[in-house]
């Protein structure tokens, strides 16, 4: 069986070395690459195309969620397992919202790690025991909480740019650019520009930094 390819990512490098010795007594993973922070993953991932990407929640620069949803703008396919010591349902939620297939906390055993990568690299989506909460649809009346990066996109189509200057400004294709456009209306099930520009005007979200 081919070994299933691996990144890990954290700003420790002792973790990565830790993860990375232990993970090598385990035939059915191959750690490929271990980085130290979101610039240095998403440029890894794109560059090696892991089957997994095991991806620390917090750290100094970009961040784990923000490098997930740069690391699936390119590729939609990717799969991301967050790791971190928080078990707070709201940081579990968010992982997933930005688009990860899986959440380990740290301390998890080596075995619940492995079996984590196996599942998701089967098509699953993983949470480590007693986290299953988080999947929990939000309530009706609840608006879908934005990335960050749809966040960044709102904001340049409030300030009137269009589809093609929006991607020129993030570096990022207009077809991109057109999923942020439909999953921001989806989410705040808004359907015009206008009403969009009104929804940043009344949240504040102007006086945000990008």
């Amino acid at each position: 069986m081919t070994p299933i390819r691996v990144i890990l990512v954290d700003d420790h490098p002792l973790v990565t070395e830790g993860v990375r010795a232990v993970l090598k007594t385990y035939e059915q993973i191959d750690v490929i690459e271990s980085v130290t922070n979101g610039h240095e993953a998403v440029s890894a991932i794109q560059r090696l195309s892991p089957d997994v990407t095991l991806m620390d929640l917090n750290m100094p620069g970009m961040n784990g969620l923000t490098a997930t949803e740069l690391v699936l703008e390119r590729d939609p396919c990717a799969r991301i397992i967050i790791l971190s010591m928080h078990d707070n349902p709201e940081y579990i939620s968010t992982a997933l919202r930005h688009g990860a297939k899986g959440y380990l906390l740290k301390d998890v055993p080596t075995e619940e790690i492995v079996n984590a990568i196996e599942r998701v690299h089967a098509g699953e989506t993983y949470l480590c025991t007693g986290t299953e909460g988080a999947m929990q649809p939000a309530a009706d009346d609840e608006r879908e909480t934005l990335t960050s990066r749809e966040q960044m996109v709102l904001l340049r189509l409030a300030r009137g740019l269009s589809n093609k200057e929006v991607g020129y400004d993030l570096d990022i294709s207009v077809r991109t650019v057109e999923t942020h456009r439909k999953n921001i209306k989806r989410k705040l099930a808004i359907e015009t520009t206008a009403g969009l520009t009104r929804y940043v005007l009344e949240s504040g979200l102007l006086g945000l930094e990008d």
